[in-house]
This record gives C-alpha cells, sequence and structure tokens, in this order.
C-alpha cells in the first residue's frame, strides 16, 4: 500500500523495543527495527515477542512498525527467512525492508515490502523495476540530488523515502565490498567492519607522504534540516533517520528536532498530513548539535561539495565552547563562552586526536572563567598551549533531561454526555475518525448544585492522564445536572476508553504487498 500522497511520515531507527517506544512518544510516524536475524546491523536484533508487543503500542498512534530484513542470504538461509517473514506478519509488523531480491520469489504472506538502501537506488529504471515486481516504498541513494529525485519520484507511483539525517557511507549502500576483502565480513550480511572510519596514510606515485595517518575515508554526517521543504517538493514523503546502533538519547533527540521541523511545514502549508496521529508533546529542547554527529553537511542534495568529510577524527567533538588558558597537575582553567557544568564531557584536539574527559569537578573563577577538575586527567592534556580551543560533545544537564520522561504523546477524543435519569450515553470520538457510544443504566438524581454537579461531571470524564488520550472537546446535552458517584462515573469512563481502544484496533488497516510480476530468473 502507497501512503496517501499528502502524507509525510517520520521514519525513526530503533536498536531495541525500548527506543522504538520511545521514538514513537517522541513523535515518529514510523519505526524500523531489526528482527531476530537477517537484519544489516549484526548487533541489532530484537526478538519476535519484543516486537509482538511493540505493535500494538505504535498502532495505538497510527504509528507503523517496520522490520529489517535486509541482507543477502545465502542458499540455505531461504526456508529460515520464509518461516520468519510469516512469524513477522503474525505479529502485525506492516512491512519488511528487504535487499535480496530472492525474497520476491519465497511464499510469504501479503506483507508490504520495502526496498532497502542496500539496494542502491539511484536510477529511474532500478526504481521502476522495484515498483513494478511489488515494492511499496523504496529508498533512494543518499548520493542524488533533488532533480533526480524528482525524475524517480515522477516516474513510479511507490513511495519515496529518503534519509534526512544520520552516518554517510563513502562508498553507495550495497556496493561496498572493502569489508569482506580486508575482514571476510561482509557489509551486505549486516558486518561491516567499518574500515572507511580509520587513518590512513596517503603516498603519491613516487612514495611521499601526501597526508599522514587522516581518516581520509571518513565522511561528516548527514543533516538535511535546511532542505526539507525542498525535499517534499521533489516528492519525498518518508524522510529517514539513520542509527540502528544509536543510543536511546540521540534518537529521543534527533526525532524530537525532526518532528517539530515537519510540523512547522504541515501548519504552514493546508496541502500536507503527518501519516499517523497524536499530540506531542517535548519536555527538552531538540538541538542536534547535542547528540552524536561528526560534523554536518547536507551532501549532494543541493549541489556537489568538496568540504564532505570528517578527515580529522570520526569521533564526536561536539561544539567549540571556549578555550584552555592553563593547565596544572590535576585541573585546568578555561575560559568559556558557554556555562559550564559538573559531568559535563570536555574534549581538545591534539595533532588531529580527539583528547576527552568528563568534568569532575567545575568552579567559576571570574567572569566566564571556569576551573574544572577532571575525573582522570589525561597525559596528553599537558600538551596544550595557553587559548587552545576546548569543544563540549556531553552537555550534562541537558543529557539529563533525556534520562527523565521527555517527551508526551496524546490522541485527541471529543467528549460527548448525553441521555435522561435513567441512562446515561458516552460518546467518544477519536482524532482519527473512531467513534464508540457506552451506556449505563441506573437512576441518577437531579444534583441540588447543577453547576457543581455539571463540572464534576466534565471533570471526570477528562481524566485520562493514565491513557494515550486527552480531551481536545467536552460537550454535556443531559436535560438537567445529574449526580452521578466518582467512583461510578471513573468506571463508566475507564470501560468507554477500553471499548475506543478496542475499536481503534479493529479499524487500524495494514498494507498489503502491492501486486507485481517477480523479477525475471536470471
Amino acid at each position: 500500500m502507497r501512503q496517501q500522497p499528502h502524507y509525510l511520515e517520520l521514519l525513526s531507527p530503533a536498536r531495541d523495543a525500548a527506543i522504538a517506544r520511545e521514538a514513537i512518544l517522541h513523535g515518529a510516524d514510523a519505526v524500523y527495527i531489526g528482527g531476530p536475524g537477517f537484519g544489516a546491523r549484526h548487533n541489532a536484533s530484537n526478538s519476535l515477542r519484543d516486537i509482538a508487543d511493540l505493535v500494538p503500542f505504535a498502532h495505538r498512534y497510527g504509528a507503523r512498525i517496520f522490520v529489517t530484513l535486509n541482507t543477502i542470504l545465502h542458499d540455505d538461509e531461504l526456508e529460515p527467512a520464509q518461516r520468519l517473514i510469516t512469524d513477522l506478519y503474525n505479529t502485525g509488523v506492516d512491512a519488511l525492508i528487504v535487499q535480496d531480491m530472492g525474497i520476491l520469489e519465497l511464499d510469504i504472506p501479503p506483507i508490504e515490502l520495502h526496498a532497502s538502501t542496500q539496494c542502491d537506488i539511484r536510477s529511474v529504471e532500478k526504481a521502476k523495476f522495484l515498483a513494478d515486481v511489488g515494492f511499496s516504498q523504496i529508498v533512494l541513494a543518499r548520493e542524488l540530488n533533488l532533480s533526480q529525485i524528482a525524475a524517480i519520484h515522477q516516474a513510479t507511483d511507490a513511495t519515496i523515502e529518503f534519509f534526512i539525517h544520520g552516518a554517510l557511507c563513502v562508498a553507495y549502500s550495497g556496493q561496498c565490498y572493502i569489508s569482506h576483502a580486508q575482514t571476510g565480513r561482509s557489509a551486505n550480511r549486516g558486518d561491516c567492519s567499518q574500515a572507511c572510519r580509520l587513518p590512513y596514510t596517503l603516498k603519491d606515485d613516487q612514495g611521499r607522504v601526501v597526508s599522514y595517518e587522516k581518516h581520509l575515508l571518513s565522511m561528516k554526517d548527514n543533516d538535511q534540516t535546511a532542505n526539507l521543504g525542498a525535499l517534499i517538493d521533489a516528492g519525498v514523503r518518508s524522510f529517514k533517520i539513520e542509527g540502528r546502533y544509536k543510543d536511546m538519547s540521540y534518537v529521543k533527540n534527533i526525532t524530537a528536532h525532526y518532528r517539530q521541523m515537519l510540523d512547522a511545514i504541515i501548519e504552514q502549508r493546508g496541502d500536507l498530513a503527518r501519516a499517523s496521529v497524536g499530540r506531542t508533546e517535548h519536555f527538552f529542547v531538540p538541538s542536534t548539535e547535542k547528540t552524536f554527529h561528526r560534523g554536518s553537511t547536507d551532501y549532494f542534495v543541493n549541489a556537489r561539495k568538496g568540504d564532505i568529510g570528517a578527515f580529522d577524527s570520526p569521533k564526536f567533538i561536539g561544539l567549540p565552547v571556549g578555550e584552555v588558558l592553563n593547565v596544572a597537575k590535576d585541573y585546568l582553567d578555561v575560559e568559556a563562552t558557554e556555562p559550564l557544568a559538573n559531568g559535563d564531557g570536555l574534549n581538545v584536539l591534539i595533532k588531529r586526536e580527539v583528547v576527552g574527559f568528563r568534568a569532575n569537578t567545575v568552579e567559576k573563577t571570574g567572569h566566564n572563567r571556569y576551573r574544572v577538575w577532571p575525573n582522570d586527567m589525561p597525559a596528553d592534556l599537558h600538551k596544550v598551549r595557553p587559548h587552545h580551543p576546548l569543544n563540549r560533545n556531553l552537555e550534562h544537564n541537558w543529557q539529563q533531561a533525556l534520562t527523565k520522561t521527555s517527551s508526551e504523546r496524546r490522541v485527541a477524543v471529543d467528549i460527548m454526555l448525553g441521555g435522561w435519569q435513567e441512562q446515561l450515553i458516552l460518546t467518544l470520538t477519536s482524532e482519527d475518525g473512531v467513534c464508540i457510544t457506552h451506556t449505563l443504566d441506573g437512576v441518577f438524581e437531579e444534583a441540588n448544585n447543577s453547576e457543581k454537579a455539571l463540572n464534576n461531571l466534565k471533570a471526570g470524564l477528562a481524566k485520562l492522564g493514565q491513557t494515550p488520550y486527552y480531551a481536545r472537546d467536552m460537550q454535556v446535552t443531559l436535560p438537567a445536572a445529574l449526580f452521578v458517584p466518582n467512583s461510578l462515573l471513573n468506571q463508566f469512563r475507564r470501560e468507554a476508553i477500553d471499548m475506543l481502544d478496542a475499536a481503534r484496533r479493529a479499524q487500524y488497516h495494514r498494507g498489503r504487498r502491492r501486486p507485481g510480476a517477480p523479477p525475471a530468473p536470471g
């Protein structure tokens, strides 16, 4: 099933089910996660039970769960893969992300198929082929520009997915064999050795050193924040964040950032809508600069450019926060452009190597000046000269906010209470159009204080704090304000919410694999 053309989907990564839940709570419209096997991230697998528990949580918000089964399969793995696909389908997942075209020839359930980045989709011809053989959604190569994306969008009716944030590979995804050649570990089997993040010495044809021990194949990280509107105009409808190895804080932060960016665009333009439901409220200020990145680039989306490498270090250096004034035996004095705090992660670059430490104690000594005692004083820090730049790659106070409840997501419900003294009729309508009616029989007397009774009824029905809902609109159409005991009203409300949950689960529509001819045998 293709996404509706006006829906925008924010697609977040998840190493495990706990991160997947937080991604959804922070605004993801869909999450991609590894299953028990055959995923292109060797150490990011999840059990069928965990995925089965995750699915109804996601569907509560109209969010979708995609499971990666995107390695190249050996012949003896075809039957186990087929069984796994059936098991995943039975858990209720919405789609599989696959690379191996052999899966198309297996006897599998009618689950929706998405083409993995490992398929290396750079041309109109390949995109059309994948759509023709049954793929509903295709993720395009990161190397494409806006006009190339638009051309593919115009040539196919498959939903266009594109990476908007995260790590970049120096080679085309699915076409890099350096790891396998050097170590026998294949990226197409989910076990990349990350050779592109290692240091290399470059020599010319005379053997002279051109560059010594630099990370010549290491790329900056992708950041398309400034290009979201242009990508929408080019036809992108699924906005993918890279990072199935990333931690909880990263996924929370980056998901929240792009949720806010896309919501702002949707609010400005009347022709777009988000692909799931629920109001998301963040309890921190997202910042792409404060979680892991190797520097940022928008790569080739607008034009080819040269400054795309992270040659000095593949590590997270963070943001400049000042300079080192003096290094003593067990502390350093710094002048900072931002307030520093106990627990901050600080670092300096010395001959392209990151020398980092955690600030155990920070004491303010003057205007913008601090004395910092590291947990462990790095020996190389004594090589630093006065006015050496200082960076911060962990802002402790900001990071602490992410270890707590940092977001809330609730689905709007319109509540109407009607009836008469012998029967109350409660109608709940969710923002996605699901409606239920629940009745309560009894003898309800007219209240002595009608204003107080009416307020009690409204307050009691609006108590949705332990549910995924919030009361958007409340109407009471009783002929008179009736007295209803709080215990009875609470039970009445809880039963109605359970009915709404069940009705919404029943009405959830899972996409099916689109019709397509299997690829011709080679």
